[in-house]
């Protein structure tokens, strides 16, 4: 915890220093942001639920500390592991190169580049087939959104990065101004590279390209001339390329790098556009700016300074991805890899098994432009392919797209893209694995497998199933609203399809096989990755129905059959012998490292107990963030940012129960007041006067509302919400 309030700091008086060019600039919320949260280990076994085996890190965080901007193309990060989540962990003492995309999913990392003084003495260390790279101490390191510095010890480098939407700049101050070098290690990324290239073009440029399944353009611009460029097994995975630089000029080396997934000349065009000859302080500061106006849409009183910190952290985290994929010009590579030309930005699809359930709703409720422009791409994405992209598991561009369209974001093809996705709830052979199967049997069964394990291949039969059923009502609503009554009538009608999975012998979701027989044995606590479950286990899909609870606590008996199970869920113990890789940390049988169960804490609300709710919250916002004595883990992957918008929506008291429908349901904020500006510049008062942790009431514009939800209205119009506890 005091290295979490120190480097918090010290990033933000650094980055105040180096975006002055006059007056000094407020931080007055970056500097509660500490891009470090997420970087650290979690080993502690009381937390995780078992003891890591030899060699594992735990799928924690997964996060980078490097610059961007929101939802940006560029981000600009030190890479300490390949082949890792986000390519640094903060337990790593060598950093390999500084690369220009992320993501923390094991893929991207692209242009990996690092500046060189005297290689070679330090090759013996490193290991891993390695050539280069250098020490680094995290007391020669600080980071800030839109700025990263560390000093690399072997090398004698001190290394400052900044970034715009598409381009990322350099400033590597060598102690020594002779045999400077920088190198491009073209053949590295998280994602194999089947070839590279790079060409001097004139005295301070060079530029080329990495090919992985798309190709990604560089050009980099530096302030000093290029003496040579050494160019080791071009193409190869073995190869790499180095430009030593020119002796006689003193101060600074600065390099800006454009990129594009076009061609080497827009990623010219867009280094012209959004740096030309701006210095790096105005950089800087240009994205301080950009990053305060975002964060200061959520202000908040009262609460401790670690709350602020991982509420502004959290909220930070939120707005990463997806990732700008077109250029200043309007060009972008299509899903037909073709290039062509828009009016929008195109970007990346969001990480929809992760983000509809929060983060893709936050986004729309603080960038509805870049919501808009994210369904405008998949819906480019649909008319290309067939279907509207998927994302892992589920059809949850249903609920993205419609949740976004019925709080207010209509500005696309609305009947173009509904059209789109009733292919992709009716048409076999794209978004929708099993979806013969599902319409015929209402279910989707498993095989019968003699002793499976984790990681037994299979189908998902429980997880896919109960998710359809939520997607097809999702779909249904969008269905409603343009008139279409006989697909909405089919659609929730499928919706109920979730109670085929229900096994009252049992009381758990539980696997089918083809026949209808369920699946034995059965071992509710097993976790599996896809055989009758997706990543999770009978508890943690069992309470799943965010569109249809009441019908969910009817399969229960009613209430108090509810209540107790979902007691049980909190209560029954974890076996530490059951380990799978990425369901971990947990309350009872509840898992918060994985996003499967996130909405059940909030379940006690249905049956007018939201103080058991509240409890659960509290011990998750106060327990499972910031974890570590430097307070720098998380309890899960963060999964693009759809763990860090859990933590933004409950720490503030709303949050998108069915991510779908355009309403709320309020729980007690960490905060004494909310200030929310939404994005039609209306402002939302949340209130909670009193130190107590229990809702008795709710008040909407001064009046009491009945039960526990706050309409999506409130946001459009402005408006005071006051919780009272006891």
């Amino acid at each position: 915890m005091k290295n979490f309030l120190k480097q918090s700091l010290f990033a933000a008086t650094v980055l105040l220093t180096a975006s002055t060019p006059g007056k000094g600039q407020s931080t007055a919320y970056t500097k509660y942001v500490n891009t470090f949260i997420g970087t650290a280990p979690l080993t502690d076994p009381k937390i995780l639920g078992y003891e890591l085996p030899d060699g594992w890190r735990s799928w924690a965080g997964l996060t980078f500390p490097g610059s961007s901007l929101p939802n940006a193309m560029v981000q600009l990060s030190p890479m300490t592991e390949y082949g890792s989540g986000a390519g640094y962990e903060y337990e790593d003492k060598v950093i390999y190169s500084f690369t220009h995309t992320n993501k923390g999913h094991w893929n991207l990392c692209n242009i990996p580049v690092l500046p060189l003084s005297a290689p070679g003495k330090n090759l013996a260390t490193l290991g891993k087939g390695f050539k280069f790279g250098s020490s680094f101490s995290h007391t020669k390191e600080s980071a800030a959104p839109g700025f990263y510095q560390v000093y690399l010890d072997d090398y004698n480098v001190n290394v400052s990065l900044t970034s715009t939407l598409r381009s990322g700049y350099h400033k590597y101050e060598f102690k020594d101004n002779t045999g400077r070098q920088i190198l491009f290690d073209l053949a590295r990324a998280n994602n194999r590279i089947s070839n590279w290239s790079i060409e001097q073009v004139g005295q301070h440029a060079v530029q080329g390209f990495q090919q992985t399944g798309e190709k990604i353009f560089f050009y980099a611009e530096l302030n000093t001339g290029i003496e040579r460029l050494e160019k080791q097994e071009e193409g190869k995975q073995s190869g790499y390329a180095i430009v030593h630089l020119a002796n006689g000029s003193s101060g600074p080396v600065e390099m800006k790098i454009g990129i594009s997934f076009v061609s080497a000349a827009n990623a010219k065009q867009n280094l012209e556009a959004e740096i030309g000859n701006k210095t790096f302080k105005q950089i800087v500061a240009e994205g301080t700016k950009k990053w305060e106006g975002l964060l200061s849409n959520i202000q908040v009183k009262g609460g401790t300074e670690k709350q602020k910190q991982m509420l502004y952290s959290s909220l930070y985290r939120s707005f990463l991805w997806p990732a700008l994929r077109s250029d200043v010009n309007g060009e972008f590579t299509d899903a037909k890899k073709n290039v062509v030309k828009a009016d929008y930005n195109y970007y990346t699809e969001p990480s929809l098994w992760d983000t509809y359930r929060n983060k893709d709703v936050l986004l729309g409720m603080i960038s509805p432009k870049v919501t808009l422009d994210v369904i405008k791409s998949m819906k480019d994405v649909g008319d290309k392919t067939g279907f509207i992209p998927t994302f892992f598991h589920g059809d949850h561009g249903a609920s993205s797209i419609t949740g976004a369209y019925l709080r207010g974001i209509d500005g696309f093809d609305v009947k173009g893209t509904y059209e789109i996705l009733l292919k992709n709830a009716n048409v076999s052979g794209g978004a929708r694995p099993h979806i013969a199967e599902y319409i015929q049997k209402g279910f989707i069964s498993d095989p019968d497998i003699k002793n499976p394990h984790v990681e037994t291949k299979a189908s998902a039969g429980v997880s896919k199933t109960l998710e359809y059923s939520y997607d097809d009502y999702s779909l249904a609503q969008m269905a409603k609203k343009l008139g279409d009554t006989a697909n909405y009538r089919i659609l929730m009608a499928r919706s109920n399809n979730y109670k085929n999975m229900f096994d009252p012998g049992t009381r758990f979701m539980r696997g089918r096989l083809a026949n209808g027989d369920w699946i034995t044995p059965f071992d509710p606590q097993y976790p599996y990755y896809e055989y009758m479950y997706r990543e999770a286990n009978a508890w943690q899909m069992s309470f799943f129905a965010p569109h249809d609870m009441k019908g969910l606590i009817a399969l229960y008996g009613g209430e108090k059959g509810f209540e107790s199970k979902l007691d049980s869920l909190f209560t029954v113990p974890w076996n530490p012998k059951h380990i799978a890789r990425n369901v971990e940390t947990f309350i009872g049988q509840y898992c918060h490292g994985n996003q499967p169960d996130h909405e059940a804490p909030f379940s006690y609300h249905f049956i007018g107990k939201p103080e058991k709710s509240q409890k659960i919250l509290d011990t998750i916002l106060n327990t499972l963030y910031g974890i570590g004595d430097e307070g720098l883990a998380l309890s899960g992957m963060d999964d693009a940012g759809e763990m860090s918008a859990w933590y933004v929506f409950s720490s503030l008291g709303l949050y998108p129960f069915s991510a779908t429908d355009p309403e709320y349901i309020v729980t007690a904020p960490l905060f004494d007041e909310v200030k929310w500006r939404s994005s039609n510049g209306k402002l939302v008062t949340i209130k909670k006067p009193g130190k107590g942790r229990a809702i008795t009431s709710i008040k909407v514009n001064g009046k009491a509302i009945k039960g526990y939800f706050v309409p999506h209205e409130v946001f459009l119009n402005g408006g005071n919400i006051e919780i009272i506890t006891k």
